[in-house]
């Protein structure tokens, strides 16, 4: 019997090559259309759109629906990118869905096929996955840009939602922001509505472009649509009231440290409202307790007591971890320390340079990852040792950089950042010490 996950994760490879959305409607077809029988809301963007997709799904799941969320990427597993109801699907449902797609691609390989992607063939899974589980409401995020993407064959979404835009995947999405808000803006659909972040003038330029072309109908979200109010007493979090279309104001409890997270909340609040229009409801009531409820692992996360795991890897996602270290520890009257790691592929100059203008580090340590894309630790520190005005530290894993950062802090705070790979390592040293929350 084939492992799923040993499988899965051989697929990059030796495949490469993607393949276009033709073929991607042919691989469908020979599932019979699952993702046909599926009510979707569509979500794409630069950052944040892992914690739209959560909000959702919660507020979702407070109001009765039955849920099914398709993210990326995993930190630990790859069950991870398949929920229901907000929960990691069972073993025995994720190796169904496996041994069902396999079957079609052995026989569209036979056929002249090419091979799924890593990505096409998780994306097959979760459609096959949701049809079986009878879910009311798919949230579907995008694995990278829009137009072209796998999840882009969803041909009548509920909804399209984008998030924030920057700098990231240049090489294939762009080099500019409008070049990049144009891949992301390929999502939307003829007369669909589209809720997006209006931070950015020339990616909104580009999105009410699209939208006006395809008579969809725009639903733009900025800082005017919400008010940050102060801390949760506990310290968890924060109080935001969000503005409702009917002119009403919405009081929310949102259950992360990262005041960024006002935003992504937001945007999921007037999508829950636009939703409504399609026959999909949540009252006041289940919002708010699903916006409380959230839970999105390594996204600012406290995963023990003075210890942060963010994701943040692209110029905009690190300006955000940056604001939200700021708040932290000005709140929390402590002195901040940074472990460090990138792929190769990213703009990691651009990032340390920000990272060590904008926050007096104590320490900074550099950790290798296991991921192979990992930039090597001795170049990467040697650029953070350019900018930063405190010592650099070099480790050999991730495991070892958690326990000497965490040894250097002491009583002060440790955050970590740059790629969600490192994210998911520390996550799992942290587990397998006994310390996670």
């Amino acid at each position: 019997m084939v492992n799923a996950e040993e499988y899965l994760l051989e697929i990059p490879m030796w495949t490469k090559q993607k393949n276009s959305l033709e073929d991607v409607r042919a691989y469908l077809e020979a599932m019979g259309n699952p993702d046909r029988a599926l009510k979707a809301v569509h979500v794409a963007g630069t950052n944040g759109k892992g914690s739209v997709c959560a909000f959702l799904t919660c507020a979702l799941k407070e109001a009765g629906y039955r849920t099914g969320t398709f993210v990326s990427p995993h930190l630990e597993q790859v069950r991870e990118r398949f929920l229901i109801n907000g929960e990691m699907t069972d073993r025995e449902s994720f190796e169904r869905s496996f041994s069902t797609v396999l079957a079609v691609t052995e026989r569209m390989v036979e056929q002249g096929k090419c091979h799924p992607t890593f990505f096409e063939f998780l994306f097959y899974m979760a459609m096959v996955l949701f049809r079986e589980k009878q879910v009311d409401v798919v949230v579907l995020e995008t694995g990278m840009g829009g137009r072209l993407d796998t999840t882009n064959v969803i041909e009548s979404p509920l909804a399209c939602v984008i998030t924030s835009i920057s700098l990231d995947h240049t090489q294939y999405l762009g080099d500019t922001i409008s070049a990049i808000a144009a891949e992301k803006a390929g999502i939307i659909k003829a007369r669909v509505p589209v809720i997006f972040d209006d931070g950015q003038p020339e990616a909104s330029a580009v999105i009410e472009g699209r939208a006006y072309f395809l008579d969809a109908p725009r639903y733009p979200v900025g800082e005017d649509d919400f008010e940050i109010r102060g801390s949760l007493d506990d310290g968890t979090g924060f109080l935001m009231s969000a503005r409702m279309r009917d002119g009403r104001n919405l009081d929310l409890a949102v259950p992360f440290e990262a005041r960024y997270q006002a935003r992504n909340a937001m945007l999921a609040v007037r999508t829950l409202e636009i939703l409504r229009g399609s026959g999909i409801t949540a009252d006041d009531g289940a919002v708010r307790r699903g916006i409380r409820a959230t839970r999105w692992p390594g996204r600012m996360e406290q995963a023990a007591p003075g210890l942060y795991l963010d994701g943040a890897h692209n110029p905009g996602g690190i300006a955000a971890f940056l604001e939200a270290v700021r708040d932290v520890t000005g709140r929390r009257e402590k002195e901040p320390y940074l472990l460090f790691a990138a792929v190769a592929d990213k703009d990691y100059r651009s990032m340390a340079e920000a990272i060590c203008r904008e926050i007096p580090w104590r320490g900074i340590g550099i950790a290798r990852m296991k991921n192979s894309r990992g930039l090597d630790t001795e170049k990467l520190a040697g650029i953070f040792r350019d900018f930063a005005d405190c010592p650099v530290w070099e480790y050999e894993d991730a495991g070892t950089a958690l326990h000497e950062m965490r040894k250097a802090a002491g009583e002060q705070l440790l955050f970590c950042a740059g790629s969600l790979y490192l994210i998911g390592e520390l996550r799992e040293c942290n587990s397998s010490n006994g310390s996670s929350s």
